[in-house]
């Protein structure tokens, strides 16, 4: 179930959401009464509520906006017992003043908004001894193990546990709390009006994440990056699974690359199935996995992880697209693995994964390869170990190619006004392939359709590489046209008729 949680500073306008929500089947809202600017009336919010209701005043310190004495806010929260509220938070240092009465359920929480503490089983623990029907602990993530920790928090408690991390790193634990057993998790009413760090809306929860689907054998997949939040993955494959009814749910993981390691070993206990790897992640996927393929081996980076009996499989979809795309628009054959790109010139931009893996595919084919990255002495390496040629940043400007690759995040959102090339360099009988897709119409390939060149968009890779994941992941096939229409979708400025 999803608690969507309300807080407006007029009764009349808490209860018009209140009241809208219900026609949405939302089952719980939170009524935020500290954020009602005047004297609260609680009878007048209880009276007739369309959902059962917990009601919850917060202090500043606990990430409310209550303005009044704290002798006030505990008789509001006994009033709103008396007046039948369902539930009612009470935050651990007052549950003791205020006594069981009628058939209000206690919430005792305890919230966090710096960090998730080492004691937070001894926390836990404490909060049992308050008379709860229910415990509540909120932290800040700091790091991805915090998920974790709270995650088996509510898997070993013996008393129903609500227990999540707030931040972006803190929102796969919001997602997957119920299916570690939480009674419920909260939301809020839109991703405009968000109540705590890293909340989600329900709209979100409900339609993206699927939550009320989500059970024990609902398999884990996601996305590693950092940053992970203008990833379009979850919103790619979740629909996808939704098209083939298949019980299983795609997050995403901000993980910093110190700690990638550690939440690899961790994602079993988690009960992830599967990963997609990407900045700044791919060559420690390659290096932690127990089995590599071909293409894996030769990269040296991969993007895809999977997970069964106790060993770790990774696989590079991004080379086997790349290629596909470069064939595509060349008019090329790749049957003929080893001599599909001979005596094409090409020049790739960059020296991380998605570099590396085009690079390490076009050398297999027989392209004669330039690099370029803005670290010398990384393309220089790549170069050296692909067996192809390196030149430094600014010398690439003057490199005669066929292919022009980008395999940089320059030109990402949000720095959308920068490219890797000025136009000047660009001539205009090559082809321009820029691996960043959102946004999709980057300056370099706006750059390239003004010079009438050709041009692959980083959507058409993203869209083809993903498909390829999504088989490792399922088993299944899904439509690359559907998939690649809900990404343009998403990522353009301008609404689809």
């Amino acid at each position: 179930m999803i608690c969507v949680s309300i807080g407006r500073g007029r009764h009349r306008m808490l209860m018009q959401e209140h009241a809208e929500l219900a026609k949405q089947d939302v089952q719980l809202v939170e009524l935020r009464l500290d954020y009602i600017r005047r004297s609260v009336d609680v009878s007048r919010l209880l009276e007739d509520r369309p959902t059962p209701v917990i009601a919850t005043c917060r202090r500043p310190t606990d990430g409310g906006k209550w303005r009044g004495s704290e002798r006030d806010r505990v008789m509001l929260l006994r009033a709103a017992i008396v007046n039948g509220a369902d539930y009612v938070d009470l935050e651990h240092d007052i549950a003791n003043q205020i006594q069981r009465y009628g058939s209000t359920k206690r919430i005792v929480s305890y919230h966090n908004f710096r960090e998730t503490p080492d004691s937070i089983a001894k926390i836990h623990e404490d909060l049992t001894k308050l008379d709860p029907d229910i415990i509540k602990i909120t932290t800040m993530a700091n790091s991805p193990d915090d998920n974790y920790k709270v995650l088996q928090l509510i898997r070993s408690s013996k008393i129903p546990t609500i227990a999540f991390c707030m931040g972006d790193i803190g929102t796969p634990s919001r997602i997957l709390c119920g299916q570690a057993g939480a009674p419920f998790t909260y939301a809020t009413f839109s991703d405009e009006r968000k109540l705590a760090p890293g909340q989600l809306s329900y709209l979100t929860m409900q339609s993206l994440y699927r939550y009320e689907s989500l059970n024990k054998d609902s398999k884990i997949f996601g996305v590693v990056a950092d940053p992970v939040g203008h990833s379009l993955s979850p919103m790619v494959h979740n629909s996808a699974f939704e098209d083939i009814s298949f019980n299983g749910v795609y997050l995403p993981f901000r993980v910093p690359r110190e700690k990638f390691k550690t939440f690899i070993q961790q994602a079993s206990e988690l009960g992830i199935a599967g990963l997609s790897i990407t900045i700044p992640h791919k060559e420690q996927a390659a290096e932690i996995a127990t089995h590599r393929d071909q293409d894996v081996a030769g990269i040296k980076a991969a993007n895809t992880l999977i997970f069964k009996d106790g060993k770790i499989a990774a696989y590079n979809t991004d080379c086997l697209a790349a290629m596909e795309c470069i064939a595509k628009s060349l008019k090329i054959d790749l049957n003929d693995e080893s001599q599909s790109f001979k005596g094409k010139r090409m020049l790739v931009m960059g020296s991380g994964g998605v570099a590396r893996a085009i690079a390490y595919g076009l050398v297999r084919r027989g392209a004669e390869v330039t690099v370029s990255g803005r670290n010398i002495n990384r393309s220089e390496q790549m170069a050296q170990e692909l067996k192809c040629k390196s030149v430094d940043w600014i010398a690439k400007q003057g490199i005669k190619a066929d292919v022009i690759i980008n395999g940089t995040p320059v030109g990402m959102h949000p720095e959308v006004n920068e490219s890797p090339l000025e136009k000047s360099h660009i001539k205009g009988n090559c082809v321009i392939f820029d691996t960043v897709y959102n946004p999709e119409q980057t300056l370099l390939i706006k750059y390239a359709r003004e010079l009438e060149c050709k041009v692959i968009t980083g959507t058409e890779m993203f869209v083809r590489q993903a498909t390829m994941q999504f088989k490792l992941f399922t088993g299944e096939k899904t439509s690359r046209s559907t998939m690649i229409e809900r990404v343009r979708r998403a990522i353009s400025p301008v609404r689809y008729g």
